[in-house]
């Protein structure tokens, strides 16, 4: 007997919500515990997925098309760093064709601003550790030079450390900057207090003998010292950061910023124009002539010559090429006329997946149970 029909029993499959991603600037980060914590933040957020990267000071995070991306701007704000909606000519995978480096993209205040506290609270630490370690270079009152020598020490040049310490309070976390804020002021302020409210203070204190056993030790030093120190990898750490930077927008730049557009008009004429590289579109042809950079990737519709393609492969010997022949963008055409029609533009060449991979390549990946 026939089985009464059943009922439709459809299931309506989930609507695919559209996405969208954006590469946000942070100022403000110091260690990587702080791009973990903006990197949770923004996770925490419905539909995001962001990922953190201290090297190159920027956050990639995708959202969903329907959420406002002001609201990442503000959550990385409620962490404590500064951040900012990238403009076009930001976005490291599509550099501006006609953007130019500027003074201030060559020049890093950053560590400008470290190596001048390096070394002016080195200079000053010299003879404050000399004076606590060495006994017969004591004299009368040396504990109050000492303590004239390492204020600046301990307040101007641990500045930054005590800055950054206070904003990560203000929002209820630590990091390596609380650390060295906490161990340095602590140090300070205890000999500050032996100086001022002990025998430690008196004329002649520690000089020709051993220190009263009723006196509390001085450990200006210690706090000049761990200054100093912590200044000296911060400073190299800012170096090593702006190399890899530089790098990595040599690498970019190695693409070409205009093109040659073609286009052909109704009657069959064609006409050359000059426009910037981010104004191409998939399927546009190039001219792209005797010495000149292939602007996009593309494919060879007329002509024949021999492309450099060292950028991709290494290879020192240019390779022939034809109509039909696959062409990589920023790889530089070195004898005949070729027109290429662009078949991926923009963020999608081969350059900026490059860029992206280096990238990502600079990320820390975190160990099992961090």
């Amino acid at each position: 007997m026939a089985s009464p029909a059943e009922p439709d029993q459809r299931v309506d499959a989930p609507a695919i919500v559209p996405r969208r991603t954006v590469d946000l600037p942070v100022e403000g980060m110091t260690c990587a515990s702080c791009a973990l914590r903006i990197e949770k933040k923004l996770n925490r957020m419905d539909g995001v997925a962001a990922s953190v990267n201290y090297a190159t000071g920027t956050a990639h995070v995708t959202y969903p098309a329907d959420l406002d991306p002001a609201e990442l701007v503000a959550a990385v704000e409620r962490t404590g760093y500064r951040t900012r909606l990238p403009s076009p000519v930001d976005d490291p995978s599509a550099p501006d064709a006609d953007a130019e480096p500027s003074a201030d993209q060559q020049s890093d205040p950053e560590s400008e601003a470290l190596r001048q506290r390096l070394v002016v609270g080195a200079l000053l630490t010299l003879p404050v550790l000399l004076l606590a370690m060495v006994p017969p270079l004591r004299f009368d009152n040396w504990q109050w030079v000492s303590l004239a020598l390492a204020s600046p020490v301990a307040v101007w040049a641990a500045w930054p450390f005590h800055r950054a310490a206070a904003i990560n309070a203000r929002h209820g976390a630590t990091t390596m900057d609380t650390l060295v804020s906490v161990g340095v002021t602590a140090a300070y302020l205890w000999s500050l207090w032996a100086l001022l409210f002990t025998p430690t203070g008196r004329t002649g204190w520690g000089v020709g003998s051993s220190m009263s056993e009723d006196s509390p030790e001085l450990y200006l030093e210690v706090a000049a010292v761990v200054t100093v120190l912590v200044l000296a990898g911060r400073y190299a750490e800012a170096r090593a950061r702006r190399r890899s930077g530089a790098a990595l927008r040599a690498l970019l730049t190695l693409g070409a910023r205009r093109a040659a557009l073609l286009r052909e008009a109704p009657d069959g004429r064609r006409t050359e124009e000059d426009v910037p590289v981010s104004r191409l579109a998939v399927g546009d042809l190039v001219v792209v002539r005797p010495g000149g950079t292939v602007p996009t990737d593309g494919v060879i519709v007329e002509g024949h010559s021999a492309v450099d393609t060292s950028l991709v492969t290494g290879e020192p010997v240019p390779v022939e090429v034809e109509p039909g022949a696959a062409v990589v963008g920023g790889t530089v055409n070195t004898s005949g006329l070729l027109v290429v029609r662009a078949t991926r533009v923009g963020a999608d060449t081969t350059l900026a997946r490059i860029g992206r991979l280096v990238t990502a390549a600079q990320k820390p990946r975190p160990t099992n149970g961090s």
